[in-house]
């Protein structure tokens, strides 16, 4: 089957993709093989490194409340960085001179700035004021530094989703009276969400992971550092690392799988949505079928 994009593989193109199937599955089955072979080689495949896992308290000590942390820090960055990313977005497109350049200045600034300084900053910035205790000091410098990152990332994104739209879309909302504020919310906005999810979905990913850095030099009690308390423990260094990365890679695939459900859902309540006329006798038709004129009764001309 031939689509306008590409030509559908002949015989020849699906021998050969067969073929770098098959060989793409040998290296990998072999990179396992001597991945394995190398973990057994220095005991890192001894059950008693592994059994920790399969008991309760290596779980409820050390890894769900380190999980726990770890998708609250995340969960509060989110919910801050995505409405303050998409204002500032907003704000650089503003046709007003003293709301664009100072949004912009704003966004490069922190953008350019690595998330782990401007979590330092913050972290030190709390401790010389009295109004954050030092038990969840960690907590707010860890979601402070992310804020400031993300938001000015995602502003980046908003911005760009916006005006990948056609000017005719603005043009057509001011020739039916439409203000800008009410263009932006009504029109360009929801129509650049779809084209604006990937790439919110991989800074949302970024967040996740970067909750790590807080746990690393801030004391944060996060999934990463309660890993290192578990293996100072069980003397299990390389399968506390192996599990943590499994136990990411599912949050991530979850976010992901997430969003592209809802862009799925997004594309096809888009295509479904269309004006409805009732014809003579009940019979339902769409307006304005192209290539056919009506007359008043029905009937085509």
């Amino acid at each position: 089957m031939t689509s306008v994009l590409y030509d559908a593989p002949g015989p020849r193109a699906k021998r050969r993709n067969i073929l770098y199937t098959a060989v793409f599955l040998v290296l990998l089955a072999l990179g396992i093989w001597w991945l394995l072979s190398v973990m057994s080689d220095h005991g890192q495949l001894e059950w008693s490194l592994w059994k920790p896992f399969t008991q309760s308290d290596a779980w409820s000590t050390y890894l769900l409340p380190g999980l726990a942390n770890t998708l609250k820090a995340a969960a509060l960055a989110m919910v801050i960085a995505l409405p303050l990313g998409a204002i500032f977005g907003i704000a650089r497109l503003s046709d007003h001179r003293w709301v664009r350049v100072p949004a912009g200045v704003i966004v490069e600034f922190f953008r350019a700035i690595p998330v782990l300084m401007l979590m330092l900053f913050a972290n030190q910035l709390y401790a010389n004021t009295d109004a954050v205790s030092s038990d969840v000091r960690p907590l707010y410098a860890v979601v402070t530094g992310l804020v400031l990152y993300n938001a000015s990332v995602l502003a980046e994104v908003v911005r760009a989703g916006i005006l990948s739209l056609p000017k005719g879309q603005s043009e057509a909302a001011k020739a039916i009276g439409l203000r800008k504020g009410q263009t932006m919310t009504n029109v360009l906005l929801p129509q650049s969400v779809t084209a604006m999810l990937p790439a919110l979905v991989s800074q949302l990913v970024v967040i996740v992971k970067d909750t790590a850095l807080g746990g690393a030099v801030l004391a944060f009690a996060e999934l990463l550092s309660a890993r290192g308390t578990l293996s100072a423990n069980y003397a299990n260094t390389i399968p506390s690392f192996i599990v943590v990365a499994l136990i990411y890679i599912v949050l991530n695939l979850i976010l992901t799988t997430f969003a592209s459900w809802l862009e799925r859902r997004l594309r096809r309540a888009k295509k479904s949505t269309g004006a409805v006329l009732t014809a003579p006798g009940g019979a339902e038709e769409p307006v304005g079928e192209p290539g056919v004129a009506k007359t008043d009764d029905g009937r085509a001309v």
